[in-house]
């Protein structure tokens, strides 16, 4: 599916992938900064925590959005394909000034709400402006095309990624979490060798990357974003192996982002940004 159209004038809402295990106790830097988004005080946010399989993964979330002190929390449990056109479920999304979507299985979204009403509403709502965020599996889903499974390790191969639909906010990234806690550049390397349209983004634990409605993403929290762009690749094997062969890829670009840094998503230029300003 493709992302749906902003209206003239307007601004599409922020994307907010983050790499999952993100402070939840100390600082909160990145959720704090997602409630301020969504209207600080005045922020309804829409908790989707069908990603995962405990019960009270949306409880938690709520928690921790009062805590931040969001104005109003609503926690949607999505159990089946049904729920997507919940009567209530999409009052909620149309009223909500922010989306979450909790950690998980991504094949769990995809499955029991990719091509509903539902996902097609968090693509519009993100359209007319409504920031949208996820951690590890709900930041997977965000994109066009996602990282469904795959195996771990630092060189790409052949069966190493499964790729599927996403929800379709954007295609402009594809996404990989819990990046150099799992070992994970070789799946994420495999899956732009199919096709180098998309930039790679890497997201370790307690990292996000905040992209703007200009589509240039800012790093923020304690880890790194590794941005692989393939945009001048020269070469690809992809087509020429299989199982567990090594993929040959040349001409691959290679970013390591931390807090502050930035990345501008139609250029394909690296800022170290505010940490410029930073002092010895």
């Amino acid at each position: 599916m493709c992302p749906s159209k902003v209206a003239d004038g307007e601004e599409r809402g922020w994307i907010v992938p983050i790499g999952g295990a993100e402070d939840k106790e100390s600082r909160r830097r990145i959720l704090k900064r997602f409630v301020q988004l969504s209207g600080g005080r005045d922020a309804h946010i829409a908790v989707i925590p069908t990603a995962s399989r405990l019960a009270e993964t949306g409880d938690r979330y709520e928690d921790l959005f009062d805590r931040l002190e969001a104005g109003k929390v609503s926690s949607l449990d999505f159990e089946s394909r049904a729920d997507g056109e919940r009567p209530e479920f999409m009052r909620t999304l149309r009223e909500a000034s922010g989306i979450f979507i909790t950690g998980g299985n991504q094949l769990r979204l995809s499955t029991i709400i990719g091509g509903t009403p539902a996902a097609k509403l968090i693509r519009e709502r993100n359209a007319d402006g409504v920031p949208v965020g996820g951690t590890s599996a709900g930041a997977s889903i965000l994109s066009e095309h996602m990282i469904a499974f795959g195996s771990e390790g630092g060189s790409p191969r052949a069966d190493s990624v499964h790729l599927a639909p996403g929800f379709g906010l954007t295609n402009r990234f594809i996404i990989d979490q819990h990046f150099r806690q799992r070992d994970r550049l070789g799946r994420l390397t495999a899956a732009l060798a199919y096709n180098p349209f998309v930039v790679g983004i890497g997201l370790d634990e307690d990292t996000a990357a905040f992209i703007g409605p200009d589509n240039t993403l800012e790093v923020e929290g304690s880890g790194a974003i590794t941005v692989v762009d393939a945009s001048r690749m020269q070469f690809t094997s992809m087509d020429q192996v299989s199982g567990d062969e090594a993929v040959c890829v040349i001409g691959l670009q290679v970013h390591i982002l931390t807090a502050g840094a930035t990345f501008n998503l139609h250029t394909r230029e690296a800022s170290p940004g505010s940490l410029l300003l930073r002092k010895d």
